[in-house]
């Protein structure tokens, strides 16, 4: 039968390993991981970040992440994801691409506050920028794939 294109994409992606990370994309991802908590440490000072870590505090779970910037106080991991995503482009200093988009911040918290939820299970590091990487093809892959993409304005 005829391969559909959800099916190649999820293929492709479920093909992923860490040994398709060349040192190349170790190196920009290190960089790109880098930059994105230094932007999420920062933004966790910002107006929007209070309030979403304040309506956030009313969700708990014996399966917590961190709220960066917090010592103390730790969330349900979709929730610890969010809070800091919000952290990391409340500043619009995030990394981008075009059409625009900004890869880090919707995948590295997500990553972070996952491998947290499960401490028992330590994730290798190759693994940890084996799953970020993935997340930022999957996000490519679907801006390219998107139509709505190709009406935005090059800049």
């Amino acid at each position: 039968p005829p391969q559909t294109i959800t099916g190649n994409f999820a293929n492709v992606i479920h093909g992923l390993n860490a040994n398709h990370l060349t040192d190349q994309v170790i190196q920009r991802s290190k960089r790109m991981i880098l930059d994105t908590l230094g932007v999420g440490l920062l933004g966790t000072s910002t107006e929007v970040c209070h309030k979403v870590t304040e309506y956030s505090k009313i969700y708990s779970s014996d399966i917590s992440s961190t709220i960066w910037g917090h010592l103390d106080f730790r969330l349900p991991p979709l929730y610890a994801a969010f809070v800091n995503g919000v952290a990391v482009h409340s500043m619009d200093f995030d990394d981008t691409w075009h059409p625009a988009t900004h890869p880090s911040g919707a995948v590295l918290p997500a990553v972070i506050a996952l491998s947290e939820a499960f401490p028992q299970k330590k994730i290798p590091g190759l693994d940890l920028l084996l799953a970020f990487n993935v997340g930022i093809e999957v996000q490519g892959r679907l801006l390219h794939f998107s139509s709505e993409a190709r009406n935005i304005p090059k800049r």
